[in-house]
């Protein structure tokens, strides 16, 4: 497990795919801010590809975010799009409604910042948010990523196009202590 100060990121289990389904993307308001695509409905039953692992896709790393404490799941988190060649990757991450405010967030994003860079030996490590989403801009921040652009009305949200901003960190640049 990679621990950050607040919370853990391990391997997703089968039983945290329910809770996700759940509190996650069942959630259509959440969904449709998270996903690059319309929400949808997905049976319980179904092998859905955001929560289950596939572990023979090595672009895509999944793990399940819980408290230190006592486990807990709290969220979702990944790192995708990952290019061997560019030795670069994108952060996305999912907190859970209980556990959003509690500054897990910025820790989510140092613990997956210390996976890409210092595990993965990646060069660049990229967020994309939207340009309503303080609180993921304050983590991305937090941890050192800067503002590189806003692409201007790129993502259709519930019925109106939002901007987005991209965010991006070196690892020359990254400093593990500045989440604090």
């Amino acid at each position: 497990m990679l621990r950050g100060t607040k919370i853990g990121l391990r391997a997703r289990h089968e039983d945290d795919i329910p809770i996700l389904r759940t509190e996650l993307y069942n959630d259509v308001v959440n969904a449709a801010r998270a996903e690059s695509g319309p929400w949808r409905p997905v049976s319980p039953s179904s092998k859905d590809p955001r929560l289950v692992v596939d572990d023979t896709e090595h672009g895509h790393v999944p793990f399940s975010v819980v408290e230190l404490g006592g486990g807990t799941l709290v969220g979702a988190a990944t790192l995708w799009g990952i290019d061997n060649h560019n030795r670069c990757a994108h952060i996305g991450l999912g907190l859970l409604p209980s556990a959003r405010g509690k500054g897990y967030g910025t820790d989510v994003v140092a613990a997956l910042c210390h996976y890409g860079f210092a595990v993965r030996g990646l060069q660049r490590l990229q967020i994309e948010t939207l340009a309503d989403n303080h609180a993921m801009l304050r983590s991305a921040e937090r941890n050192g990523f800067v503002r590189e652009g806003v692409l201007r009305c790129s993502a259709w949200v519930l019925g109106e196009f939002l901007d987005e901003v991209l965010l991006g960190l070196l690892a020359r640049d990254w400093k593990p202590d500045t989440t604090t």
